[in-house]
């Protein structure tokens, strides 16, 4: 479990602890949810810092955001080539990032819902939850990682879910959804050892965010308890403690919202 009495003070990556260095700050599916409540949280941060965040739909209300440290920038990360093109538009503009959260993730859609039997799998739908939880997270890593080079604390985390975990699958279901949630966890854990020779400074994490009122659990809230329903700025915060706590030797580690460690 993390220690949150012994935190750092800095909610995220920061120069050394130095809180007059300016930052920058990398939010990946910044265009709704718990993205979103990530760059509103840390642009009431008062200290100097650069938040690049990306989104998919321009009629997010993260383009509306008005201030001058934000730069909105649209991605799939899906497309490589689009992932590329956003790192070396950051790059040309900053040395290093010092936080690089990735908040995409898909449960559902229009057509899509997840699988209640194995007589509700189809191929088409499998490979589009791979795609976007799983092939996008380690895709953005491998981008990413030039600017995670340096001798600053860096955080890459990623948004995974407590349903991805083998260990504590009970239920059954969800085959898409948990399966390429494990897929996440596993590439993320093998980025983190790569990242100890390559990014030794780089905490790698995957985190469970807890069921957040968003347009992703919507569908499924009816059985969650008012308690256990987070808002996006109270997950926000939690995770944000969670990442404050994080030591080195943490890097690789899948964390629930309150600190503590889950299976994989």
């Amino acid at each position: 479990m993390i220690d949150r009495v012994n935190s750092p003070p800095e909610p995220y990556g920061n120069p050394v602890g130095n809180s007059a260095v300016e930052t920058a700050t990398l939010i990946v599916g910044a265009g709704q949810g718990i993205g979103l409540g990530f760059v509103q949280q840390m642009l009431k941060d008062d200290r100097p810092q650069r938040i690049y965040a990306t989104y998919r739909n321009p009629q997010s209300e993260l383009v509306t955001l008005d201030d001058s440290r934000l730069q909105c920038l649209p991605m799939d990360i899906t497309e490589e080539a689009q992932i590329a093109a956003v790192i070396e538009k950051i790059r040309s503009e900053v040395k290093a990032l010092h936080t690089v959260i990735n908040c995409v993730g898909v449960l559902h859609d229009g057509t899509m819902q997840p699988e209640k039997s194995l007589r509700q799998i189809n191929t088409e739908q499998l490979l589009r939850y791979f795609q976007v939880n799983s092939i996008g997270a380690v895709l953005l890593a491998k981008q990413v990682q030039p600017l995670l080079k340096h001798g600053d604390r860096a955080i890459l985390a990623t948004i995974s879910a407590k349903v991805g975990s083998i260990g504590d699958n009970q239920l059954g279901g969800w085959y898409g959804y948990r399966a390429s949630k494990a897929a996440l966890n596993m590439l993320m854990k093998t980025t983190a050892l790569e990242y100890k020779r390559t990014c030794p400074r780089a905490i790698v994490v995957n985190l469970h965010p807890g069921t957040t009122d968003t347009q992703l659990s919507q569908p499924f809230q009816r059985n969650v308890p008012p308690e256990k329903l987070f808002s996006v700025d109270r997950t926000v915060q939690q995770l944000l403690g969670v990442i404050a706590g994080l030591q080195e030797s943490d890097s690789g580690e899948f964390f629930s919202w309150n600190g503590d460690r889950l299976p994989w």
